[in-house]
């Protein structure tokens, strides 16, 4: 990965609390698994910044290999990698992405 796509992945995840690598961005999603995590976060009412990895091929391939993990979306909260769609839906739907959002201090509609 060149360094200046880590700078980027690095800067975006450092100075966002939430952080959601997407497909298209959190009004105009491009993919349903981008647009079901962004609906998850916007029902909850939690701030998070939005990263197109479509404007640029490098960022696309330098978040998987970054984190590790083959798929988009990829949510961060306050710098760590918490996981993709599936991971995220669970833990929406069993309340531990409320928990983290706590642990973490971070707003969200309670």
């Amino acid at each position: 990965m060149e360094q200046q796509t880590k700078d980027l992945i690095n800067n975006e995840i450092k100075n966002n609390d939430v952080c959601l690598f997407m497909k298209g961005t959190p009004d105009a999603p491009q993919c349903g698994f981008s647009m079901a995590v962004s609906n998850m976060l916007k029902i909850l009412e939690v701030n998070f910044k939005g990263i197109n990895v479509l404007e640029s091929q490098s960022l696309r391939e330098g978040i998987k290999e970054f984190s590790d993990w083959p798929t988009i979306p990829q949510l961060y909260i306050k710098n760590e990698f918490v996981g993709g769609c599936d991971i995220i839906k669970e833990m929406y739907e069993n309340g531990e992405l409320k928990k983290i959002f706590e642990e973490k201090k971070i707003d969200y509609k309670k």
